[in-house]
């Protein structure tokens, strides 16, 4: 069923909620206001309403605070996100250990975006946010510090959820983290104290949302290890997801890059190497007395000796692959980020598991470099069939000291992958390759075509180098 219309009425009525919401008697500020949403039967709406919320935050330059009453509505909420806007939302699970997880995901979710510097991070909402970002300079600094340090007991520097417009977590995250904030919505879908169900302090505007679905316990309190493991597996799971997607979209916009530079300048700068070398040892042929001259020739041959062998090892390698127009859309974006939530590797229960769901995501991986919706849907139903094979009726066996122990060596295993994925981009980009194609997409926005223009300068230098061989032949 569409909820769509459902989901945009109840929007609508939110924003009229917040910019009309009543003063209650005795509001300790004039500017501060409480009122009641209408309550929701339909979760789905309410997550999809919440994520419409959000984008409208961002839209008007309103700074959000989603309270909910534990961490059960957190994936799916990040899930609806509109994925050019995610890196803006900050999405904290209950436990700080698994907040700082999350922290450090979404400050290189967002720091990737920034360095990509693609249609991904154009509009309103991102431009408002480099400008939150170039006032907030020294805290961003310190907060992508933090995150290369990396430091499991290292807490993160004070005021840093102040660089994310959109906060959304379980209120004792946002009790713990008092930021000024233009709305508040408090999402009853489980029992929040009493106490807190009025004006939030700090905020100019908040609504109160009372959602039909019962609390599934996973608020992340110590009376049940299971669930709390499994709720920041889910909700770190959706992180790692995210950077997974971002470093297969760096990952192919580059590898289009690659083809059109090595077409356009590897070949020409391998046949001035060539003509340098043949002057070279023209020269040294006309003095070979010179030791001067007999080593330049040398080093000159060797240069164009590498660099013939790296450009005729990138075609032999390139003939082998398809080469086509990397340019996902959103829908496409959405089902791999959707898959690799599924099928990740590190979610896996044994060694069997692992290698299959390694398999998956190396399949998932090349789908969605070649803009392959039908192979994402291969791979998803290859997944759903092997979900199927426990037999009908089994029953899982009860948590115990070993469920325990796979579920925390899974998240261990999402922990080091979410490290590893943020130290990959940060090795991608700073390469000189992604620095000159950062050039060439800021040159194409100029209405310039910089490799074009790379390749005409070549193209003089080696009728140049040419004139002066044939003169000295």
């Amino acid at each position: 069923m569409d909820c769509a219309p459902d989901i945009a009425a109840t929007l609508a009525d939110w924003l009229r909620h917040f910019d009309g919401a009543r003063a209650p008697a005795g509001a300790a500020a004039p500017g501060l206001t409480f009122d009641v949403a209408v309550p929701l039967a339909d979760p789905s709406v309410a997550v999809g309403a919440l994520a419409a919320l959000a984008a409208a935050a961002l839209v008007r330059e309103r700074t959000l605070w989603i309270v909910t009453a534990d961490d059960s509505l957190l994936p799916e909420i990040s899930n609806a996100l509109d994925l050019r806007l995610r890196p803006l939302c900050l999405v904290l699970p209950g436990a700080d250990h698994a907040s700082h997880i999350a922290l450090r995901a979404t400050l290189a979710l967002l720091k990737s975006r920034l360095t990509r510097a693609a249609a991904d991070s154009d509009g309103a909402a991102w431009v408002a946010m480099r400008s939150r970002l170039q006032l907030d300079d020294a805290l961003w600094r310190a907060s992508l510090a933090w995150t290369t340090r990396g430091l499991e007991r290292e807490a993160p520097p004070t005021g840093i959820l102040d660089l994310f417009p959109v906060r959304i977590g379980p209120w004792p995250i946002a009790q713990r983290h008092p930021v000024p904030t233009d709305w508040v919505m408090l999402v009853q879908s489980g029992p929040l104290p009493a106490s807190l169900c009025t004006a939030w302090p700090g905020a100019r505007h908040t609504v109160l949302l009372s959602v039909g679905v019962a609390s599934s316990g996973t608020t992340l309190a110590p009376s049940d290890e299971t669930l709390r493991l499994r709720a920041e597996l889910d909700v770190l799971g959706q992180e790692l997801a995210e950077l997974e997607l971002e470093l297969a979209t760096a990952q192919g916009e580059l590898a289009i890059f690659t083809t059109r530079y090595h077409e356009l300048i590897a070949g020409r700068m391998t046949e001035i190497d060539r003509i340098h070398a043949d002057l070279a040892q023209a020269r040294m042929e006309r003095q070979p007395e010179d030791a001067a001259l007999h080593e330049a020739a040398q080093n000159a041959q060797s240069r164009a000796e590498q660099s013939r062998r790296e450009h005729n090892a990138y075609e032999a390698r390139e003939a082998q692959n398809e080469t086509a127009r990397f340019a996902p859309g959103d829908d496409l974006k959405k089902r791999f980020r959707q898959l690799a939530q599924k099928i990740h590797p590190d979610r896996a229960s044994d060694e069997v598991d692992r290698a299959w769901r390694t398999q998956l995501m190396s399949e998932a991986n090349r789908a969605y470099r070649a803009g392959d919706v039908a192979a994402l849907e291969e791979v998803l139903s290859l997944w759903l069939e092997g979900q199927h094979e426990m037999p009908v009726g089994a029953v899982p066996p009860a948590p115990g000291s070993a469920s325990l122990q796979a579920l925390a060596a899974q998240l261990a295993a999402v922990r080091q992958r979410i490290a590893a994925i943020t130290a990959e981009l940060d090795r991608l980009y700073g390469s000189k390759l992604y620095e000159l194609f950062t050039a060439a997409r800021m040159a194409e926005r100029q209405g310039r075509d910089l490799l074009g223009e790379m390749a005409q300068r070549l193209d003089l230098q080696i009728a140049q180098a040419q004139a002066e061989l044939d003169m000295l032949g």
